[in-house]
């Protein structure tokens, strides 16, 4: 199972900001939108970050509540990773357990074309290996 499979079922949508918006107006967008991160776009509508509720946590905590009205690019991880649609859902995972990250922006051809969480990632797996011990079953039982 590919990327393209998950972002043709949940969506292409990516909720994102500028580099330069305040910070406190992501949270407030990530707290309306129920979600745990954003992808940061540079002035020319490139991605080059991601804010994660976990990133603000460690501001908050090293530097206080006056990181609010800072810039977003200040506290964004800019060295992010990224998958392709048609990168396997094994792959993903793989990467973000080995990079400890719980969200991917996939981006194709230097386009932004949607964003996969941990959570959809194991889905889609379960839901994977639900569909292969069925067609096993099936096998064994035509015999």
């Amino acid at each position: 199972m590919h990327v393209e499979t998950i972002i043709n079922t949940k969506g292409s949508g990516v909720y994102t900001v500028k580099a330069g918006e305040q910070l406190d107006d992501t949270v407030r967008l990530l707290m309306e939108k129920g979600i745990g991160a954003v992808v940061v776009l540079d002035d020319s509508g490139c991605v080059c970050g991601i804010l994660s509720e976990r990133d603000i946590i460690h501001a908050l905590a090293g530097e206080g509540a006056g990181i609010l009205t800072r810039p977003v690019r200040d506290f964004m991880t800019s060295a992010i990773f990224t998958c392709r649609l048609h990168d396997t859902i094994n792959h993903c995972m793989g990467l973000m357990t080995d990079r400890r990250i719980r969200h991917l922006p996939v981006v194709e051809e230097g386009r932004l074309r949607g964003i996969i969480s941990i959570g959809d990632v194991v889905k889609w797996r379960i839901v994977e290996t639900e569909t292969e011990a069925n067609a096993l079953r099936e096998y064994i039982a035509s015999g």
